[in-house]
C-alpha cells in the first residue's frame, strides 16, 4: 500500500477496495485511516519511517508505519502494536528464517508468544482457549500475518507455496499464564530481565494436543509429551529444533506438586524425545527405514533447552499442547524486548 491515501464512502466500500487488491486475509479489516494509524505509532513510541527490521533474502525494509497500517486493519488497538513491532523484529533476525518459512510447502505459521507485564496491561488471553485465539490475540496474530501478506507479498499459491497450510496462518498468539504458574517464564528464561515484558517467534507446525488424566506421577505425564513428539519425528520432520510444550494448570500442579519444574521437564522429555530408523516402516517410510543403521538414534532435541515450555490454559483437563518447529534447527525460535533492549545494558532502551 506505501503509504497511499485512499479516498472511499465508508467501512463498507473498504473493505470491498481491500478485499479486491488482495490485502486481507478474506476476513473483515478496520480501515486504517491515517489518524488510526498515527494512534497506533503515538502509543508504541514509534516513529513512522522507523525500520524495524530487513527481510533478509530480498531486502525488503519493513517500517513502523507500514506495520501500523497493517495491525490496525487486524483489530489490533493502539496498545497492541507494540506487541506486534516486536514480533516482527524477531522474525527478521536471521536465526528465524524468514523468506524459507513464510514461502515454504510445509505450511509453517509465526507463533508469538508473550511474556511479562503487558500480558495484563493489553488483557491478553492466558487460560481457556489459550490456542483459540479470542481478544487482544487474535489480532495481535493476525496482524503478523497481514504484514507478511502485505509487506513481503506472501500470497497463497505465489510466494507462500503451502501445499496445505494450517490455522495457525491466520492467527497464532499466545501469552503465558505467568501469575498462576510456580515456574520461572519463558521470556526470563531465555534472558529478559525480570519486570520487562518480551515476544518469543518460532515457525512452527499445527499444534498437537495431547491428554493424560489417569496419572499424577511426572515421568508419566512427560512420556505422554515426548511419545507425541516422537510422533511427530516419524510422520513428520526428523530435524530436531525448538518444540513449543504448553502445560495448563491440571498437569501443572501435578508436575509442581511432585517439585518438577521446568528444566526437570526439559530434561526427561530430551531423553525420552528420540526414535531409531527402523520405527519409520510403522509409518509406511520403508524407504528410509533401509538407507542406514536400522538402529541409528534420531533425537527431537539437540539439549534439553530446545524445549520451551509455556504455562497457559484452562483450569479444567488434562490436557497439554506439543507445537513442534516447523524445520528443525535451521528455523529457530527468538526472543525480543518489547520497548527494552534485551542485550543492552539494564534499563538502556532499544
Amino acid at each position: 500500500m506505501g503509504g497511499r491515501v485512499l479516498e472511499v464512502a465508508d467501512g463498507v466500500e473498504a473493505n470491498a477496495l481491500f478485499g479486491r487488491n488482495g490485502w486481507t486475509d478474506g476476513l473483515p479489516i478496520v480501515p486504517p485511516t491515517p489518524e488510526l494509524v498515527a494512534s497506533a505509532l503515538d502509543a508504541a513510541l514509534l516513529e513512522p519511517d522507523r525500520i524495524l527490521g530487513v527481510e533478509p533474502v530480498r531486502g525488503l525494509a519493513i517500517t513502523a508505519e507500514k506495520v501500523a497500517v497493517n495491525a490496525v486493519m487486524a483489530g489490533c488497538r493502539p496498545a497492541d502494536l507494540a506487541v506486534v513491532a516486536a514480533a516482527v523484529e524477531a522474525m527478521c533476525e536471521p536465526a528465524y528464517l524468514l523468506h524459507g518459512s513464510a514461502a515454504s510447502t510445509g505450511g509453517s505459521a509465526p507463533l508469538v508468544i508473550v511474556n511479562g507485564p503487558i500480558r495484563t496491561t493489553l488483557g491478553l488471553n492466558t487460560g481457556a482457549n489459550a490456542l483459540g485465539g479470542g481478544g487482544p490475540n487474535a489480532a495481535i496474530g493476525r496482524a503478523v500475518r497481514l504484514v507478511l501478506l502485505n509487506l513481503l507479498g506472501c500470497v497463497p499459491g505465489v510466494l507462500d507455496q503451502s501445499t496445505l497450510g494450517q490455522p495457525g496462518k491466520i492467527s497464532f498468539c499466545l501469552a503465558e499464564d505467568e501469575d498462576a504458574s510456580p515456574w520461572l517464564a519463558l521470556a526470563r528464561e531465555r534472558g529478559v530481565p525480570d519486570g520487562a515484558s518480551a515476544v518469543t517467534v518460532l515457525a512452527c507446525a499445527p499444534p498437537r494436543q495431547v491428554m493424560n488424566e489417569w496419572t499424577t506421577v511426572p515421568e508419566e505425564i512427560c512420556d505422554t509429551f515426548a511419545a507425541e513428539i516422537r510422533a511427530n519425528l516419524c510422520g513428520y520432520s526428523i530435524w530436531p529444533g525448538n518444540y513449543v510444550l504448553v502445560i495448563p494448570p491440571q498437569l501443572r500442579a501435578s508436575l509442581s506438586a511432585a517439585g518438577w519444574r521446568k528444566a526437570d521437564v526439559r530434561e526427561h522429555v530430551f531423553r525420552r524425545a528420540r526414535v531409531t530408523r527402523r520405527q519409520w516402516r510403522e509409518w509406511g517410510k520403508g524407504a528410509l527405514a533401509d538407507r542406514g543403521d536400522p538402529d541409528q538414534e534420531f533425537a527431537a532435541l539437540e539439549s534439553p533447552d530446545d524445549l520451551l515450555v509455556v504455562a497457559a490454559g484452562g483450569a479444567a483437563g488434562g490436557f497439554a499442547a506439543v507445537i513442534p518447529p516447523w524445520l528443525g534447527n535451521r528455523a529457530r525460535a527468538v526472543t525480543k524486548g518489547i520497548g527494552v533492549c534485551v542485550d543492552c545494558g539494564p534499563g538502556e532502551e532499544r
